[in-house]
């Protein structure tokens, strides 16, 4: 997860150079990354306090597979709305309008 963010981080301070810091659209987005990679730690802690889902324990290649799983769901859910912390965050960062 943390060389995903530094990922992200990197391509968004290389791309900073043509757009501003306060771009509303890159503020949204960062944001919105930033509550899926929350639902996925959530998902995660979840799985791996019940020693996998519905209690069974799986192989590794059932355990990337749900990795997999858990990151694309997190993704969809922040993309749709989530739990509305990617709105909060971005109207927090955002300068409001003069």
């Amino acid at each position: 997860m943390l060389d995903k963010l530094s990922s992200v981080m990197a391509a968004d301070s290389a791309a900073g150079a043509a757009t501003p810091k306060d771009d509303p659209v890159k503020v949204r987005e960062s944001a919105k990354q930033f509550e899926a990679l929350l639902i996925g730690q959530m998902l995660k802690s979840m799985r791996d306090s019940e020693g996998g889902w519905l209690g069974t324990e799986g192989d590794d290649a059932s355990s990337s597979a749900m990795e997999y799983a858990q990151e694309n769901f997190a993704q969809s859910l922040a993309n749709s709305g989530g739990l509305g912390l990617a709105k909060l965050i971005a109207g927090g960062l955002q300068k409001p309008a003069e």
